[in-house]
C-alpha cells in the first residue's frame, strides 16, 4: 500500500498533550519534518504557491499572510473555509510573487508553530481534472 507523502509527518505531529513540546521535541520534529519535506517537495514540482495543513479553526487569512509575509512578498493568502458552516477546514493556500520567496517561505513555516498549532507548508499541486485520481498508482484495476 502506497502512503501519500506527508501523511505520515502529519500523523505523528498529532498530539494527545495539550501542552506545549519542549524546545529539544520541537528541534527534532523540525529536523525530521524538513526531512520527510524535502522529499515530499520532490514529488511536486516547484511552484510560487504552497498548500499550508494543520491549521487552527480560528487562524484567519490575514493571519496566514502575516506569518508567511516574513520570507517573501506573499500575493495572496486564503484559508479554505466550508461553504455551509464558514468554519476553516483547516488548510489554505500561499501565494508567493517569485519561486525564491515560496521556497524560503516553505522551509521556514514548515513544522512551525501558528496560533499554537503544528502546520506543514509544501508545494502545492496542480488541480486534477474532474473524475481523475490525483494519485493513480493507488487504484486497482480488476480484469
Amino acid at each position: 500500500m502506497a502512503l501519500r507523502p506527508g501523511l505520515v509527518k502529519r500523523f505523528l505531529s498529532t498530539s494527545i498533550f495539550t501542552s506545549q513540546p519542549s524546545s529539544a521535541a520541537i528541534a527534532s520534529a523540525s529536523a525530521s519534518a524538513s526531512a520527510s519535506a524535502s522529499a515530499s517537495a520532490s514529488a511536486s514540482p516547484p511552484s510560487t504557491t504552497l498548500f499550508v495543513s494543520g491549521l487552527n479553526k480560528r487562524t484567519t487569512s490575514e493571519k496566514l499572510q502575516e506569518a508567511f509575509s516574513k520570507f517573501g512578498e506573499v500575493v495572496h493568502a486564503r484559508v479554505v473555509t466550508d461553504r455551509a458552516s464558514g468554519y476553516s477546514k483547516g488548510f489554505g493556500f500561499v501565494n508567493y510573487a517569485t519561486l525564491e520567496d515560496a521556497e524560503k517561505g516553505m522551509k521556514g513555516m514548515d513544522a512551525q508553530f501558528l496560533d499554537g498549532w503544528v502546520i506543514f507548508a509544501e508545494y502545492a499541486r496542480p488541480r486534477t481534472p474532474p473524475g481523475q485520481s490525483a494519485y493513480p498508482e493507488t487504484i486497482k484495476h480488476i480484469g
